[in-house]
């Protein structure tokens, strides 16, 4: 594996989702690193992917609004979609885009601690 496919915890990689069975999130996309940098042996990160924000999400505690900047490398504004945390081979990353903000980091583990009834 070589140096610069290393994900880190809150980093934005764009990650191939397909095959997609039913609802699950599909293609080609940003998702953002959640997993500790220091647990298991496995070549797998853990991940929330993120998909172009709609207004309604609003109304879903387990969407994250993230803004484009260049510190996060989105170029519209988007949404992490907490409900849809996986856990993905390493294999399926395929460019780093940036990084979001502490703060944002700490909402999409809010909303998944939300989503999994962690209190």
């Amino acid at each position: 594996m070589s140096e610069a496919l290393h994900p880190k915890r809150g980093e934005i990689w764009l990650v191939e989702f397909e095959p997609a069975r039913g609802a699950e999130i599909a293609k080609i996309r940003p998702a953002v690193i959640v997993s500790s940098n220091d647990i298991g042996k496995l070549p797998l990160r853990i991940l929330v992917p993120v998909t172009d924000w709609k207004d309604h999400y609003y109304d879903f505690p387990w969407f994250t609004l993230l803004n484009p900047s260049r510190a996060n490398g989105l170029t519209k504004s988007s949404g992490a979609d907490a409900f849809q945390c996986k856990s993905f081979s390493l294999e399926r990353f395929k460019k780093k885009l940036g990084k979001v903000t502490e703060a944002e980091l700490e909402e999409i583990v809010s909303a998944i601690a939300l989503c999994i009834g962690f209190s």
